[in-house]
């Protein structure tokens, strides 16, 4: 039989997959480590697990004792379990801003959640941070891990995030992403990576209203840098002593909304139901290998949590709406279709049409492209494009008297009449400038950038 004593013994070795949509057009191999497939959803199974192993051999929890911490959530979750296996009570405090899922899970494995107030200061008695050290201090027998300072946060990742990637990737990662919030997967990770090969470029997600971009690039700690943000698990306004900034080497920020809309294109496009702060690390990845990813690079970026923990949040559209995160509604195909009013009816020639005749229809109707079908004009074969039309003439006269299909592309892409504009414009470039989609009565009609661009204008 092959079973496990506890469930904290499933922690870690969380597979690296793939990115295939939303990176399109951006160079280099890009994963993402999909860390909600830890036992409790989160990364932070691997902290919790390891900053109680550690208090429990310095001596500092002993049994029957309290685990006393400030979280976002996350954290909870990870001490929670093994706090239950290892037989401790929990107590944790949680800004008024995390999400109400969150709460409800780590009040459901027993622990007792203090909900305290979001816009005060981490000195205040009132914030989460003094409230779990105020604890710590009554307690009797309590532990408190402290996460932003727990050099056992970053040595969980040292130990077992770093090591799983360096072994998948078969030492080919070139780039590690991460959001920074305590600093363990970020620093942790990097400094083992970077052990490994000092060419890795390791860079931090950042969110508006956090310190650490501005910190990184002056070495400034600017107050007036601190400002509420809703983005749940990345950004401080403290500096935690497990962010090393020397191991992070380039910081992105980013917005509440691009990490909200990111987070749900995730969970569309690449089947990937993730936490909030996972859509702020693939945004900021994505913004930095836009310009400075190769074709043969890795990039892996960390996915900390879990979409179950936002569903009263990013993944509810009235929340979104209320807070003007909605994506734009884009047109569709139909709508494109419907506007032209029945302009965008096919023109198509026969494969056996002399190009010199194909020419002269194009110039004109005052077409650039046209449709190429088989001679009994069942199916597109083809199409006649201008601009390389042009070229094959200079290079050969003579092909004016030749077939169409003697010099045709490929035929233009069919799409579904409910394909949206953002993502008919991603399909339609040099080697296919314009589109085909069939209406509900089977006939066909073309859509070129400039409809697009009037869809968008309007």
């Amino acid at each position: 039989m092959r079973y496990y004593d506890h469930i904290i013994d499933t922690v870690g070795n969380t597979p690296l997959v793939k990115l295939n949509s939303v990176n399109k057009g951006i160079k280099g191999t890009i994963l993402v480590k999909v860390e909600y497939l830890n036992p409790g959803n989160s990364m932070k199974d691997r902290i919790g697990l390891k900053m109680i192993e550690d208090a429990e051999k310095a001596g500092i929890l002993k049994p029957g004792g309290t685990v006393i911490e400030g979280t976002s959530g996350n954290t909870g979750m990870g001490l929670a379990l093994t706090a239950i296996a290892k037989g401790y009570k929990c107590i944790f405090t949680v800004s008024d801003k995390q999400s109400q899922e969150k709460i409800d899970i780590l009040r459901a494995l027993g622990a007792e959640v203090i909900v305290c107030p979001t816009n005060v200061s981490p000195e205040d008695p009132r914030s989460y941070y003094s409230v779990a050290k105020r604890k710590n201090e009554e307690i009797e027998n309590s532990f408190y891990p402290n996460q932003y300072d727990n050099k056992s946060n970053q040595q969980a990742h040292y130990e077992t995030t770093a090591p799983e990637i360096w072994r998948d990737t078969e030492g080919k990662v070139t780039h590690y992403v991460a959001g920074v919030g305590t600093g363990g997967s970020m620093c942790g990770t990097s400094r083992y990576l970077k052990e490994q090969n000092p060419d890795i470029v390791t860079v931090g997600v950042d969110s508006y209203g956090s310190i650490f971009k501005k910190l990184k690039e002056t070495g400034i700690f600017d107050e007036k840098e601190v400002y509420p943000y809703l983005t749940e698990g990345i950004g401080e306004d403290i500096l935690p002593e497990n962010v090393n900034m020397d191991l992070i080497d380039h910081f992105v920020k980013v917005t509440d909304k691009d990490s909200a809309i990111m987070t749900r294109r995730l969970a569309r496009e690449e089947g990937l139901f993730v936490g909030w702060s996972c859509g702020s690390a693939v945004f900021g990845a994505l913004e930095y290998a836009k310009e400075n990813l190769k074709e043969d690079d890795v990039m892996v970026i960390i996915l900390p949590d879990h979409g179950t923990r936002y569903l009263g949040k990013i993944y509810n559209d009235n929340w979104m709406k209320d807070h003007g995160f909605l994506e734009r509604e884009f047109a569709t195909a139909g709508d494109i279709i419907q506007s032209k009013n029945g302009q965008s009816k096919l023109l198509v020639i026969d494969e056996d049409m002399k190009v010199g005749e194909a020419v002269k229809m194009m110039n004109k109707e005052g077409i650039s492209q046209l449709p190429v079908s088989d001679k009994k004009k069942e199916h597109i074969v083809g199409s006649l494009i201008d601009s390389r039309t042009l070229s094959k003439l200079i290079d050969n006269p003579s092909l004016k008297d030749m077939p169409v299909k003697d010099v045709m592309d490929s035929p233009f892409t069919f799409v579904a009449m409910n394909n949206t504009v953002d993502v008919l414009s991603s399909l339609i470039n040099k080697d296919n400038p314009a589109l085909l989609v069939r209406d509900e009565k089977q006939d066909v009609h073309i859509i070129t950038q400039q409809d697009l661009l009037m869809a968008l204008a309007k």
